[in-house]
């Protein structure tokens, strides 16, 4: 009789929740969410030597953020450090590291400590494409592939988030991509290291929320084609639904994200409407997010009834904000 009273507090906890994380959002659409002061707070930027990384330091520069920029190019690193500098930082720090190496991340990690101080806002950035068909990629680029896309999250995690939690302050951002929710022709390992870059976040994330460590945030950024080079010749079948997002947009979605300290961020909008299409109950469907459509395979639920219990006992821990979409997954798992 225990359990079952627990399943159904669990179950209307879950209901009560779900309707206020509505009608939070319902009030947040119409009236912007408040933004958070960055100003002071320590930002390391992997891949900062160009692209993506170069824009977001630009940008948490003109914040007025003490900046620390990560690339294995040093040539691009320095140019970036000037650039922050004229945009209005303060206090930039270049460092030459190589995110796939383990040790060097640790190594620069602990001088980062020692001549700045504790990171609070950790943006793992850096990524590589081989854009090869899975057969024709070399062994050794695979490797590349997740050991910076998905692996270096692993070690400047834990080389950073131990004084997040002891200061009971941070905020981890995972650039994911697209291609970290659903598969995509000719880009296989790609997919497949920005999938575990994703779970990986998300892990993290659910181990602060049942640790009850509240001060530390996450943000998953999900974008589309990003026009910085690094998918040069790359197009979409319909771009006006499915656009090649342009570098500068994609940085004001990325910052206003973390500002707002949003846990997921999908650009352009319609991939969230896509990433539903893919949970239905369908054999086939493609998706024109790739030069060629690619299939979405059909959600494989297991046993209903266990997963739901699972999720309302989970997801009476949740914050609010993560409730709205987490009813979306509860009822995609009974269909």
């Amino acid at each position: 009789m225990a359990p079952d009273l627990n399943s159904t507090k669990d179950l209307f906890v879950f209901l009560g929740k779900s309707v206020f994380s509505v009608l939070e959002d319902m009030v947040f659409t119409l009236i912007p969410k408040p933004q958070k002061n960055v100003a002071g707070e320590i930002v390391l930027i992997t891949g900062a030597g160009s692209g993506l990384g170069r824009l977001l330091a630009l940008k948490f520069a003109s914040l007025g953020s003490v900046l620390v920029l990560w690339d294995i190019n040093k040539e691009g690193t320095e140019e970036t450090c000037e650039m922050a500098q004229a945009a209005g930082a303060t206090r930039v720090y270049a460092y030459t590291c190589d995110c796939s190496q383990r040790e060097e991340v640790y190594r620069v990690a602990d001088q980062v400590k020692r001549e700045v101080g504790d990171v609070s806002i950790l943006i793992n950035n850096a990524g590589i494409v081989t854009g090869k068909n899975f057969l024709d990629c070399p062994d050794e680029l695979i490797e590349k592939s997740f050991d910076v896309n998905f692996k270096a999250h692993l070690w400047t995690y834990k080389a950073f988030l131990p004084a997040m939690i002891a200061n009971d302050h941070g905020h981890l951002v995972c650039i994911s991509s697209s291609a970290g929710l659903t598969g995509v022709n000719g880009l296989a390992d790609y997919c497949a290291s920005k999938f575990a870059a994703f779970g990986f976040a998300e892990a993290v994330f659910a181990e602060t929320v049942a640790q009850k460590q509240m001060g530390i945030k996450t943000t998953i950024v999900c974008p589309l084609l990003i026009n910085t080079g690094m998918f040069e010749g790359c197009t979409t079948k319909f771009p006006s639904l499915l656009p090649v997002l342009e570098p500068e947009y994609a940085v004001r979605k990325i910052v206003d994200a973390i500002l707002q300290e949003k846990v997921y961020l999908y650009i352009p909008r319609v991939l969230y409407f896509l990433v539903f299409l893919k949970r239905l109950p369908w054999r086939r469907l493609t998706m024109p997010i790739a030069p060629r459509p690619m299939p979405l395979q059909a959600n494989q639920a297991g046993n209903p009834g266990m997963m739901l219990y699972f999720c309302f006992h989970f997801i009476s821990h949740l914050p609010i904000q993560l409730v709205i979409k987490s009813s979306l997954l509860c009822l995609l798992i009974i269909f």
